[in-house]
């Protein structure tokens, strides 16, 4: 017991010193609540054209199956609030995209972590994931006692909000698991909900992701977007922040401490006109390591299409 005391303490004290907000800890387990909510969200067909959503579901719904073996889930909550704002005229891009994509900052932190359990725990086998595996990170955030999903779908945290990104590492090293969070503190406020322009949320922490904003400008590779959403765009050309902007909880949210995530300025500064007349040439090379090189120059130009005809 005191070795898996000491293993767990030494973990989390690393993860913060490699910049981590928050680190929790839960057993892996078979998650059956999670995979009925999952399975009736996928046969509302709420992930629209998100067919992966659908692929690898018996892993999703169990990270021993992913790590071969895996007793600790680790979650890590990586904080990404900016610390200024875009100019009023620029169209409107997600704060989580305002720097360098977060794949390569989470990756290299996670792998760095792995290195030293490895280097101090022993011969660990693990695995780093973020946002580009069959992983339910929500999940792993409440049941390690990190948060509680709020209305908007999102884990959310009394001391800094939402704007955070959500790491795992699954591994086979035995750990003290965290108390889960059993509370909700969102109570009567809607005002996610009342906020969201497209109704994306249909009911208390469930999103149809086909009506988000976020779904429409990145994920959807339709050559257009839907007629029915223009008109509610709201002047967003990547991803969404409508429901997280007007979250009580995030009046707590603190300026990112992290350099990879310093704002492009392109993304602060340009107007409308600028992002349209910018070629597919420019486009590549200053967004090579930005999060916008998701949609493409083409996806930006059909968004930034769609929210023209709204106006």
């Amino acid at each position: 017991m005191l070795s898996t005391e000491k293993n767990t303490g030494l973990i989390k004290r690393e993860a913060m010193r490699l910049g981590f907000m928050s680190c929790g800890i839960a057993k892996a387990v078979q998650l059956d609540e999670d995979a009925v909510r999952l399975e009736q969200w996928l046969k509302k067909g709420h992930q629209g054209g998100m067919q992966y959503m659908e692929r690898y579901f018996d892993l999703r719904i169990d990270p021993r199956k992913l790590v071969p073996g895996a007793r600790s889930v680790i979650t890590l909550l990586l904080n990404y609030f900016p610390g200024e704002e875009q100019q009023a005229a620029a169209p409107k891009i997600a704060k989580y995209a305002y720097g360098t994509d977060y794949h390569f900052v989470i990756k290299d932190k996670l792998n760095e972590l792995l290195a030293f359990i490895k280097e101090n725990i022993g011969d660990v086998n693990g695995r780093g994931f973020v946002d580009s595996a069959p992983v339910l990170e929500r999940s792993g955030a409440v049941r390690s006692g990190l948060g509680w999903v709020g209305k908007n779908g999102n884990v959310l945290t009394r001391h800094m909000g939402s704007f955070f990104f959500i790491a795992t590492l699954i591994t086979d090293l035995e750990l003290l698991a965290d108390a889960p969070f059993a509370t909700d503190h969102c109570g009567t406020c809607t005002r996610c909900v009342d906020a969201c322009p497209t109704q994306a949320i249909v009911s208390p922490t469930e999103v149809d992701a086909s009506k988000c904003i976020s779904y429409l400008t990145i994920e959807l590779k339709d050559v257009l977007i839907p007629s029915e959403f223009h008109s509610k765009m709201e002047g967003w050309v990547f991803g969404c922040d409508i429901c997280q902007d007007v979250c009580p909880w995030n009046r707590f949210s603190k300026q990112n401490q992290e350099t990879a995530f310093t704002p492009i300025p392109e993304i602060l500064n340009l107007s409308l006109k600028e992002w349209e007349a910018m070629s597919e040439a420019t486009f590549n090379k200053t967004f090579k390591n930005s999060p916008l090189k998701r949609t493409k120059w083409k996806g930006m130009q059909r968004n930034i299409g769609a929210i023209k005809k709204s106006n």
